[in-house]
């Protein structure tokens, strides 16, 4: 090679931010941040034709008002809103498999707030080809589908990532958005604090005869929570929390089998049931970074905190460290700052650790309040629960806070 410090240079690109992992909250930041005028690139590991399946596959997420907000903010809701299912009511019982919910229960309902519907129900596959379609037509996004990262560095200027491929990418910020196991955070030095429950979380859609009238179920059991939450067309997305060995056999059942196991649980009150899409698992754990920044590196989502999905906050609170990110960003480029400095990116994490840690904290514990069939503890939970349903202020609260609209709002969060 006549001139290899030149064919390294072509092989540099150049960014404001560099985004890692393509999922759900690394398009968001991508797409808000290209919004405020910043140059993004996002190095997604799977390719673009796995992330734009048509198909239904299970798997669906609960928005909350602030997150619909968000979308809305950024370009994607419009795409999407005839495919949401608005959630109107939440139901919350205790109770064990096949004898009942208990009498007592909490029941929110939407018509308590002026926001209109305290969240919605969207498929995966329609918010991912949104967020792909919306970054195909922002030229300031590239986005690098099917790479991975082998290596990051920083200097007082900039950080550099290196691809499989061969290729190097500066940028100002470095935004690790790539899951629980995040290599951003582990090769930014930044550990973990955090433990497993010893359960894990099976994953459906199924199809039933009655209209679910856009309420959304937690049934509480002894080996975790059942959350029945409403979809569009009669259908309903499962999230059913077991043991492990529980959720192991559950997983290794037939169909037809499957739904036998489930009818108990899930009751008879929407009719005949039936599955549809594919059934998925996941361990369930608490996992918190000890940092969400390091050196030009900031954590988001998963990257940052994993929690247990009994209050269905996580993407929730991913999407809130997106608007807080892009929020801090935007204000110090206007002040003139170095959008990769030490003192910007300690704005983001004094907004978003508290708030989170505080997320992870409560829904751990009330995991282990309501994940268990000891007597004592279950008079205690029902006999709170119906305190809570019978105090309308307290009631209100809780309502404002699924749907997002308690605390320090981030602006696209706002209205």
């Amino acid at each position: 090679m006549d001139n290899p410090a030149r064919a390294r240079i072509l092989r540099r690109m150049n960014t404001d931010l560099i985004i890692v992992g393509g999922g759900l909250n690394g398009p968001a930041l991508a797409l808000a941040a290209a919004q405020a005028g910043f140059t993004v690139t996002i190095i997604d590991s799977l390719p673009l034709d796995t992330r734009k399946r048509v198909n239904f596959d299970g798997r669906s997420y609960a928005l909350a008002h602030a997150s619909m907000r968000l979308l809305r903010g950024i370009g994607v809701w419009p795409k999407i809103s005839d495919k949401a299912q608005p959630m109107l009511e939440i139901k919350v019982t205790d109770g064990r498999a096949g004898e009942g919910p208990s009498p007592w229960m909490m029941h929110f309902d939407h018509a308590e707030i002026e926001e209109a519907p305290m969240g919605y129900m969207v498929e995966d596959r329609h918010l991912r080809r949104a967020f792909l379609d919306a970054m195909a037509k922002d030229k300031r996004i590239t986005h690098l589908s099917g790479e991975t990262v082998v290596a990051q560095s920083v200097d007082a200027a900039e950080a550099t990532v290196t691809l499989a491929s061969g290729k190097d990418i500066s940028g100002k910020l470095l935004i690790g958005s790539d899951g629980r196991k995040s290599g951003t955070a582990e090769r930014a030095g930044i550990k973990r604090t955090g433990w497993g429950y010893g359960q894990t979380a099976v994953v459906c859609a199924v199809k039933h005869e009655k209209p679910h009238g856009g309420i959304a179920h937690q049934f509480f059991m002894p080996g975790g929570p059942l959350a029945i939450l409403p979809l569009t067309q009669d259908r309903s997305s499962i999230v059913w929390s077991e043991t492990d060995t529980r959720a192991q056999a559950l997983m290794a059942m037939s169909d037809t089998d499957f739904l036998t196991a489930l009818r108990p649980a899930f009751g008879s009150f929407l009719g005949q049931i039936s599955l549809t899409g594919a059934r998925f698992s996941y361990p369930l754990g608490l996992t918190l970074a000890n940092s969400f920044i390091a050196d030009r590196v900031a954590l988001i989502g998963d990257a940052a905190h994993g929690v247990h999905p009994i209050a269905g906050q996580g993407l929730n609170a991913g999407l809130r460290d997106v608007a807080a990110l892009a929020d801090v960003l935007e204000n110090a480029r206007g002040r003139g700052e170095d959008i990769g400095g030490a003192q910007v990116l300690a704005r983001y994490q004094q907004w978003r650790r508290f708030d989170t840690t505080t997320l992870a904290l409560a829904t751990d514990t009330f995991n282990r309040l309501f994940s268990n069939d000891n007597p004592l503890l279950r008079a205690a939970r029902d006999i709170g629960m119906g305190l809570v349903n019978a105090a309308p202020g307290l009631r209100r609260t809780v309502i404002r806070e699924a749907a997002g609209l308690t605390g320090d709002l981030p602006r696209l969060m706002r209205g």
